[in-house]
């Protein structure tokens, strides 16, 4: 039998401050003890963690005791880990309290087959409801019924899950390992094959912790982050690390290579039949009605993110009785996404609430942006302390999040990423060589079908990152992913894929009052009238001036904006759209921290930076003679990642 190497599921099984003790599987989850959370804090995104192969069995239980400690931060995290020693596996998981995989290790009844499983899988209740038939005694509001679909459907099992997942099954009647995620990578799980075994972990910095030779950067991956904003093609920001491909299927057994598989091939979604307009959209209303309830199940209360787009208004629109909403607000006016989604929450009859970003955001930015990137492994920049103070505040409604995310991604085509926009001068020549580098290897995965490429490139490469962030915190769902629904995005008839009518429709015929209410662009589903056409120019003019005014300002109008500071323009242009501004933030409120990072000695000797030209631009910034918001991010975002997991200071 397995042995326990920890867990908060019995006190005597917790993780000692200096060394682990293992002991056998205990009964239900405890709150964590309080000596595994030292400090109030915000939490790393929970996941699974594991080593096969890896020296002694000793050496192996150690190493994963570091690995599942490190990823425990917070009170209302569960956690354990398994040791197989007959398979040379140790694994562990973390997750949130009461969240869908909070039941692990998961086991059938003849305890052969064991399942640890992070994430959530969106299924139609009529797969549960086959189990019980069949004599399981199982609930859909965990994931303690997956390991009977396993049993029961073996290999098709993987391609059955819909949803952000990754996991291991431990089968004892094929002395078997297999390790998976789903379809798109967005479970992301980072590996390491070295002669001395095989390490994975949800978090890269479990691998940087346990095997410190892994500590360097991928000078090419560092250049795609500048360029790109992420890194491209499952490679990872650390030499020696790679990601696991979506879709993976890896199968170990004791004495024999793994055999590297996939249980999904996009190629069975891509150039399908054409469908005509309208019955693309009876599918798709079809489709979306059926789907949503499933992102209304488990055992925690959820509430929507409002915005003033149309995503999270197609589901709202779907929604059956009380489901709270909120919307991130900014610290200089009601912004469009404030005052559209509180008319359509009025609408709908829901309670609603604003949360603002606002001056206490301030204090805090330098301890929020290090946890941003160091939560993320790097994946997430400093901005995303924006998103660690919004979600914290959002998770006292609810700590399941509802969202519209990618919803104008996979049914409109947006794409969310594109290379260039940083400044080379502050770049060493061989640094600066492999940023521009990252401009043709983007060129070259661009290439794909437009779904292909946002649902299997943007979303595990891009869009990644901010979810790595907001789910330190809660649980974030997104009906936008389910399998159902991209696979029909590419029956979309040409010139559907950037239609926004398909989506107003939608929402008119659920709920017409919602359709009555214009989006934040001024979109609505009305007669094309000339006045109409006026007011959407008016509603698409402001947040492109907001944008000249914060991130895209021109260098020449900076030193004009610097000239007329006494007037507060900022007041004028800002705070329509976005509810972060740092080109002003950094030359005001942050311009201290800006300063103290940038400007230390320290960050000035990275070989791949120009000193000279960093300090240049620095100081040009924080005065208002240029405009440098873009490069400031890369920086404190490099510097922050440098210190962090390669120094781990």
């Amino acid at each position: 039998m397995p042995e326990c190497l920890v867990s908060n599921q019995e006190m005597e099984c917790s993780i000692p401050p200096a060394r682990s003790k293992f002991n056998k599987e205990s009964p239900p989850t405890r709150p964590a003890p309080a000596g595994l959370s030292p400090q109030p804090e915000p939490a790393e995104m929970p996941g699974i963690a594991g080593i096969i192969g890896g020296g002694s069995v000793v050496e192996r239980k150690a190493a994963l005791d570091q690995m599942v400690k490190g990823m425990v931060h917070e009170p209302f995290y569960s956690f354990g880990a398994l040791a197989f020693e007959k398979l040379n596996l140790a694994a562990g998981w973390v997750c949130h309290q009461g969240s869908f995989c909070d039941c692990l290790p998961i086991w059938n009844e003849p305890r052969d087959i064991c399942l640890i499983f992070w994430g959530e899988h969106y299924a139609d209740a009529i797969e549960v409801q086959n189990l019980r038939a069949a004599g399981h005694q199982c609930s859909d509001s965990t994931a303690a019924y997956l390991v009977h679909l396993y049993e029961k459907h073996g290999a098709r099992f993987f391609d059955m899950l819909n949803g952000t997942f990754s996991g291991v099954v431990i089968d004892l009647r094929k002395d078997e390992i297999v390790l998976f995620n789903d379809r798109y990578g967005l479970g992301r799980i980072y590996y390491h094959e070295g002669p001395d075994g095989f390490y994975f972990s949800s978090e890269a910095k479990s691998l940087l912790r346990t095997v410190p030779q892994l500590r360097r950067l991928d000078m090419r991956s560092f250049g795609e982050f500048f360029s790109c904003g992420c890194v491209l093609q499952n490679r990872t920001l650390f030499s020696g690390i790679s990601l696991l491909p979506g879709g993976a299927l890896w199968t170990f057994r004791p004495g024999q290579p793994p055999r590297k598989q996939t249980y999904f091939n996009r190629q069975s979604w891509e150039n399908p039949a054409p469908i005509p307009p309208d019955a693309y959209y009876d599918r798709l209303k079809e489709t979306f009605h059926r789907i949503v309830p499933r992102y209304f199940a488990g055992r925690l209360p959820i509430a929507l993110s409002l915005t003033g787009g149309l995503d999270s208004r197609m589901i709202i629109a779907e929604a059956a009785g009380l489901l709270p909403c909120y919307t991130f607000g900014g610290m200089y006016r009601q912004s469009a996404d404030v005052s559209v989604g509180g008319r359509v929450a009025a609408a709908c009859r829901q309670r609603y609430e604003v949360l603002p970003i606002d001056e206490n955001f301030f204090p805090e930015f330098g301890h929020l942006s290090d946890r941003s990137v160091y939560f993320s492994d790097g994946a997430m920049d400093v901005t995303g302390a924006v998103e660690l103070f919004a979600n914290r505040r959002a998770r006292q409604i609810a700590p399941v999040r509802l969202t519209g995310n990618y919803g104008s991604e996979v049914l409109r085509g947006n794409v969310a990423f594109r290379p260039g926009g940083v400044s080379s001068a502050m770049l060493d020549g061989d640094f600066a060589a492999n940023v521009r580098e990252a401009a043709q290897t983007y060129g070259q995965e661009r290439k794909d079908a437009l779904v292909s490429f946002i649902a299997f490139k943007q979303v595990p490469w891009h869009h990644y990152a901010r979810m790595a962030v907001e789910q330190t915190q809660l649980i974030v769902r997104s009906p936008f992913l389910d399998n159902d629904l991209v696979s029909l995005a590419y029956n979309a008839p040409a010139g559907f894929a950037t239609n926004k009518e398909l989506s107003l429709r939608l929402i008119a015929e659920r709920k017409p009052e919602l359709a009555r209410v214009p989006t934040d662009r001024g979109s609505s589903h009305r007669p094309a009238l000339v006045p109409d056409k006026v007011w959407h120019w008016c509603k698409e003019f402001l947040p492109r001036a907001e944008y000249v005014y914060d991130y895209g300002m021109p260098q020449w109008l900076a030193k004009v904006d610097r000239v007329l500071s006494p007037l507060r323009l900022e007041r004028l242009f800002l705070g329509r759209q976005k509810f972060y501004h740092f080109r002003t933030w950094y030359r005001h409120e942050l311009s201290g921290h800006v300063k103290a990072v940038l400007l230390d000695q320290r960050t000035l000797s990275r070989p791949y930076l120009d000193a000279r030209q960093v300090e240049k631009l620095v100081r040009a910034h924080v005065a208002g003679t240029g405009n440098h918001t873009l490069e400031i991010h890369k920086l404190l975002t490099a510097e922050s990642l440098q210190r962090q997991l390669i120094e781990q200071q």
